[in-house]
């Protein structure tokens, strides 16, 4: 069944986000949302690193690797890929915007480990998009991680300023807000999935 454009951008944002509901880049989840702006900017270098790895992973497994019968060289392939973008955001960050490079720290080389953008990848290629269908679902899902990471970094902003119990507070009750989030998003996943 091919999904037009706007059911794949309406999947990928909500209903079947790659966080909130496949839980797949977790650790920046929980990492980088202890204030808006750094989760805006690790969204925005996600946004990047994810389009372009969806876009340059889809041209090698459907011009190189499938014609040679090399599919299982797929993760590899798309790995090496991931981490030479993740290099080229990094340098970017370093030189145009230092505060933002020193805010996100370790989160940011953790993106080449970041599974969401290995996942879309493959589920890409799973899926038998076409190269528009693929640009698509790479934008529309670095937006709904990037929505996913504002919202928690907005909610745990606020429950800064809340007086709990000491056994609720750091983990405990970003845990917490990150299951009510997700099954929030679940709300979603009814209408319409890839």
């Amino acid at each position: 069944m091919e999904l037009n454009l706007a059911a794949i951008i309406f999947v990928a944002i909500l209903a079947n986000n790659i966080l909130l509901h496949q839980f797949l880049g977790v650790c920046p989840y929980m990492g980088v949302t202890k204030r808006i702006e750094t989760s805006v900017g690790m969204g925005m270098a996600v946004i990047f690193v994810m389009t372009i790895a969806a876009i340059i992973t889809w041209v090698i497994y459907n011009f190189l690797l499938v014609p040679f019968d090399l599919g299982y060289l797929r993760t590899i392939a798309f790995i090496l890929v991931i981490s030479s973008l993740v290099q080229l955001v990094e340098i970017v960050l370093k030189k145009t915007n230092p505060t933002l490079f020193r805010a996100l720290g370790i989160y940011l080389p953790l993106i080449t480990t970041n599974c969401a953008i290995l996942g879309v990848a493959i589920l890409n290629v799973q899926a038998d998009h076409n190269i528009i269908q693929t640009i698509v679902y790479g934008i529309a899902a670095a937006i709904g991680f990037t929505i996913a990471l504002v919202i928690m970094a907005g909610i745990r902003e606020r429950l800064d300023l809340v007086n709990m119990s000491s056994m609720l507070q750091g983990a405990g009750v970003t845990l917490i807000t990150a299951g009510l989030i997700s099954m929030a998003f679940m709300g979603f996943s009814g209408i319409m999935t890839l």
